[in-house]
């Protein structure tokens, strides 16, 4: 949805392009051979594509063509924060991705376990995140909803035996893992 916005914007911006070609074309080439028309206050004649702005601007203070230089120009900068914005959304698509679209299979509860233990850790961004920035990851990345994850932290706090039950698993796997290779 949002490559599909940013797209239809790149498009405005090519419409406004192609509306505007032969400007367009003066204006890139750096030449001056039309300027005492363009850019000459007073100066206006409707064979040279007049925006509707001009006939609500100030003609003491413009040109007929100034409004348009300063949409090209405000038009290329828009051009390249689109264009980044939306290699920045290809590089984030599951769809582009040479990654497979991974789902997490295990419970909500070891999740939210794996979750704390790693932010204990300080294992993201040197430790200075929110712990909520980081279940969001998890919940993009994995396709989850953990919902109120603080209370299931809790719930973890409070558990009578094994508080870590999930990580505990996980060492166990591991260690097994090692051990079944070691005897190949």
């Amino acid at each position: 949805m949002i490559e599909e916005y940013l797209n239809s914007e790149l498009d405005k911006l090519k419409k406004f392009y192609d509306n505007n070609l032969d400007f367009y074309k003066y204006y890139r080439s750096n030449s001056s051979y039309l300027d005492y028309k363009y850019f000459t206050r007073g100066n206006h004649e409707i064979k040279l594509g007049l925006d509707a702005f001009y006939f609500e601007a100030d003609h003491n203070s413009s040109t007929s063509h100034d409004f348009k230089v300063a949409k090209i120009m405000a038009n290329d900068l828009i051009q390249i924060y689109l264009e980044n914005e939306l290699k920045l959304v290809n590089k984030l698509s599951p769809a582009n991705n040479l990654l497979p679209e991974i789902r997490w299979t295990a419970s909500k509860t070891a999740l939210t376990e794996l979750i704390y233990a790693l932010y204990s850790q300080g294992s993201f961004d040197n430790g200075n995140i929110d712990i909520k920035i980081i279940a969001k990851a998890f919940e993009f990345m994995f396709k989850v909803d953990l919902g109120d994850f603080y209370h299931t932290f809790l719930e973890l706090k409070y558990r009578k035996t094994n508080r870590t039950k999930f990580i505990d698993s996980l060492r166990e796997a591991l260690i097994k893992k090692m051990d079944e290779q070691d005897e190949k």
